[in-house]
């Protein structure tokens, strides 16, 4: 093993999966022929499909599941609880058995751009494209381009070419 990976053994890995150093990978699936980039972590339980791209400084935590030819820019952020905590009312420190993941699911061919935040309980449609920096708080149809804080949607995209319409 690599002394500038670390990568669990009960991560499933495709193959033709490309590793970067410096990455944080356990109880994740990641389909064939992906590409991580560096400083990337995935928790366990999130699953990444085939033929993506998660570029470097990206986190995406459990609970998260990015379908196949999705493309995630640098430094995106995932979230999986929508009012976390770190102690109980009581001062006790939380454990998972205090909280519930809470689902996010990016749907075939999306792009996510850099900079951006995905909260929980949100799906990203097929093909859509989510403008660096944004925020996105709510689900994104299929086929369109949102940006913003929180994200709105700008336009859709052409169908036949993937292009702006």
């Amino acid at each position: 093993m690599n002394e500038f990976l670390s990568v669990a053994p009960d991560v499933r890995l495709g193959k033709g999966v490309k590793l970067s150093k410096f990455i944080n990978l356990y109880g994740c699936e990641i389909g064939d022929e992906t590409k991580i980039g560096a400083f990337v972590e995935v928790q366990k339980n999130a699953k990444i499909g085939s033929r993506c791209k998660i570029s470097s400084h990206t986190f995406i935590c459990e609970g998260v599941t990015i379908e196949d030819n999705v493309f995630v820019g640098h430094g995106v952020t995932f979230i999986n609880d929508s009012y976390p905590r770190a102690a109980n009312p009581d001062g006790s420190l939380q454990t998972e058995a205090d909280w519930k993941v809470e689902i996010t699911l990016i749907k075939k061919g999306a792009s996510i751009g850099s900079g951006s935040t995905i909260l929980s309980k949100v799906t990203i449609g097929e093909n859509a494209i989510v403008g660096a920096g944004s925020v996105v708080t709510k689900d994104v149809p299929a086929g369109v381009i949102v940006a913003g804080n929180p994200a709105r949607v700008l336009r859709k995209l052409n169908q036949k070419k993937a292009e702006v319409a």
